[in-house]
């Protein structure tokens, strides 16, 4: 009889073992390397995304879809302001409904998804890269993302209880959402102790960060429900697809950055 292969579990954790140290690589050394990762991560999401919103096609909108989110990222990497890159995620987000709407595809669907990467990798790369962040938020802000999601897997598992957005995802639990946001508060705590940050004003924003990220998870369970998918796409074995893995960093690097734009420094350094 064939040997059976790794179980799911042993392919998410061999997978998580080959790209965590990748993208913590690319946080530390800065510039060039989490420009390059944040762009090439964004033509997977971009791809991923074209193919699930025109369930299997891709095209010219994906070429958009691809384009919006690489002119708005790169101009962001080039210094652009943050006004002027989003009003550039925007515009390009536009023009994917316009064609969306011509293809019969479902373009409130499509464009929003456009923006909405777009956004999210505009704000992990504000957060990692000289003048605007530097690697030690970016870092903090990973570990909140990652904890949170495996506490909150951890916690629905073991405890179960009360589904969270049954008609949004199914196997999410009130449990887990508490768990994974108690855990992202800790986090905040050590980052805190580590950085010489404010204890209780980084547990408060890890706390919320946490909340955000497990908002954007629930966000993408819903796009794939309403698409009829398990996952993005198979482009990682045990995981699914890129946006499977980062949809919640996505929204935790977007909540992150409007702070920090609206604060002009990373809570890191609040006094």
């Amino acid at each position: 009889m064939p040997r059976a292969g790794p179980g799911p579990l042993l392919l998410r954790i061999i997978s998580a073992g080959v790209m965590a140290p990748v993208a913590l690589a690319a946080v530390w050394f800065e510039r060039p390397w989490l420009v390059l990762l944040v762009l090439l991560a964004m033509a997977v999401m971009g791809w991923e995304w074209s193919r699930l919103a025109t369930r299997g096609g891709f095209g010219l909108l994906g070429a958009l879809v691809i384009a919006a989110g690489l002119s708005s990222v790169g101009a962001r990497a080039l210094g652009g302001s943050g006004g002027i890159v989003l009003a550039i995620a925007a515009a390009g987000a536009g023009l994917v409904y316009l064609v969306a709407q011509r293809q019969r595809a479902e373009p409130v669907w499509v464009a929003a998804g456009t923006l909405w990467i777009a956004a999210g990798s505009i704000g992990f790369l504000s957060l990692g890269v000289p003048p605007w962040g530097d690697h030690w938020t970016a870092l903090w802000l990973l570990g909140v993302v990652w904890v949170t999601d495996i506490a909150a897997y951890a916690a629905g598992r073991s405890i179960g209880g009360p589904k969270l957005a049954p008609a949004w995802s199914p196997n999410k639990t009130w449990a887990g959402f508490i768990g994974g946001v108690a855990s992202a508060g800790v986090v905040g705590l050590v980052a805190a102790w580590l950085a010489g940050g404010r204890p209780l004003t980084l547990f408060a924003v890890s706390l919320g960060l946490g909340a955000a990220a497990q908002a954007g998870d629930l966000v993408e369970s819903l796009a794939k429900r309403h698409f009829g998918v398990k996952d993005s796409s198979g482009l990682i074995p045990g995981h699914g697809g890129l946006l499977d893995r980062v949809d919640g960093l996505l929204a935790a690097a977007l909540a992150a950055w409007l702070l920090m734009a609206a604060t002009g420094e990373s809570p890191l350094v609040w006094r």
